[in-house]
């Protein structure tokens, strides 16, 4: 299916759920709570519930909990935090077991394994009781369908709720980019690389790189995300049949990254430095331009004061609106949970007015982005860059959701280009393998 479509597909699917008694819903998997038809409700007991939430990311996770808690005081969630590294073998175990977390935060390696196993609870007729299609970002919930095999994203059934939302973008040195004679952040591509040449003339780091972690492909999926065609991206990273990475856009994206490491925009030390490095360097005023998530922007915000900015880079055509790859800290409910109801209550809390606050308290945008408008310094400036995105549902996903093991070509392939062992096409060529072993 196309995920251009995906408005209409599951709005069909809320519809039939519709016309099931009391909002019905049954699974498919093998899991046999789940294949068990469920009452679905809005109305939450007001019995003393205790929910067992398993997360990787704080914020937002703890701050949203105790909001919750705060609104329903009869509900008490114990948070089980992993690290990011180990979430996905720890949460793929668990969710499993009979002592499963009743809530989990989404992570679309583990649920490849756990959607066709019926772990996770199809929350279709949450979609439709709570609507759900008005209150969060379509482009959001997106990333949260899939097939049942989950081997297609952005088709299929809904299987979590956005909490919070990331966009990447370009954060900037308004001091540095002042002494280098720039008074307004780049337009386009072309004027990136004009402001990167009066940075690197004036003597100063363009670019603070990540190179040793996700930073580096996170530059070249910018530049991608600016002159690529948006639905050939998405296609490719949501797994349809038949699609490829290996375009001329992707080819260019990374050509440029090997461009500017040989102008010297892009530091050789790069690929030994992790994201924490290039954050502190950055926020050091080493380097005029960092290429990253908004949840940095409170640390920024914090060492840059007035100096931070932020921008989503315009698409090449500036006729169109911009496209920033991103995602969402998203919740998931276990099949096997008895409250179920008490859960979705949780997931539905995520599009309130008050967990849009805490959302840009912590950095994050909040998935209803006129709470966003009232924001000032670094973080109202990513608000305002988030908006068109979010209001054109043009969030796209990370390129490593496209495939197990992406992570590691985009990671290898991107240190490759910047250490010159490693042309444009054979990065696209090596990504592509990985995602053809995985889609057939």
């Amino acid at each position: 299916m196309n995920p251009r479509t995906r408005r209409t597909a599951i709005g069909m699917i809320a519809g039939s759920a519709l016309l099931l008694a009391g909002c019905a819903t049954a699974g498919s998997g093998e899991n046999e709570s789940e294949s068990e038809p469920q009452e679905v409700s809005t109305e939450i007991t007001d019995e003393e519930v205790t929910l067992v939430l398993a997360y990787v990311d704080d914020p937002p996770t703890q701050a949203l909990v105790d909001g919750f808690e705060e609104q329903y005081p009869n509900v008490t969630i114990e948070p089980q935090q992993t690290d990011f590294g180990n979430y996905i073998t720890s949460i793929t175990r668990s969710m499993s077991s009979d002592d499963a977390p009743d809530i989990a935060q989404y992570n679309p390696g583990a649920m490849r394994s756990l959607i066709p196993a019926g772990e996770v609870l199809d929350l279709t007729a949450y979609y439709d009781a709570y609507g759900w299609g008005e209150a969060f970002p379509q482009a959001s919930l997106d990333q949260l369908m899939s097939d049942d095999e989950a081997m297609q994203f952005a088709t299929g059934s809904l299987y979590a709720a956005p909490g919070a939302l990331s966009v990447l973008g370009v954060f900037y040195n308004k001091d540095m980019l002042a002494d280098a004679g720039i008074d307004s952040p780049p337009q386009s591509v072309a004027e990136f690389e004009e402001a990167l040449a009066a940075v690197d003339d004036n003597g100063d780091q363009p670019l603070s790189v990540g190179g040793l972690e996700v930073g580096g492909f996170q530059l070249w999926n910018v530049l991608l995300n600016s002159t690529g065609d948006t639905q050939q991206y998405l296609d490719w990273v949501y797994g349809a049949p038949d699609s490829t990475i290996e375009t001329d856009a992707a080819a260019q994206a990374a050509q440029t990254m090997a461009d500017w490491v040989d102008e010297g925009y892009i530091s050789p030390s790069a690929n030994a430095t992790a994201d924490s490095d290039a954050l502190a360097a950055f926020t050091a005023g080493d380097a005029a331009f960092f290429v990253t998530g908004n949840w940095y922007a409170s640390t920024i915000e914090d060492e840059l004061g007035d100096a931070g900015g932020f921008f989503v880079l315009p698409r090449d055509n500036a006729d169109e609106p911009p496209v920033a790859s991103g995602s969402s800290v998203s919740y998931s409910i276990s099949s096997r949970s008895e409250h179920p109801d008490v859960a979705a209550a949780f997931l539905n809390y995520m599009s309130s007015p008050e967990a849009g606050q805490i959302a840009i308290d912590t950095g994050f945008m909040p998935v209803d982005t006129d709470a966003g408008a009232a924001a000032e310094g670094t973080l109202g400036e990513v608000a305002e860059a988030f908006a068109p995105v979010a209001e054109n549902d043009n969030i796209v996903p990370f390129p490593d959701f496209a495939a197990p093991g992406m992570i590691d070509q985009l990671t290898a392939g991107i240190q490759g280009i910047i250490s010159d062992q490693m042309e444009p096409d054979a990065f696209l060529t090596s990504m592509q393998d990985t995602w053809t072993s995985y889609h057939g």
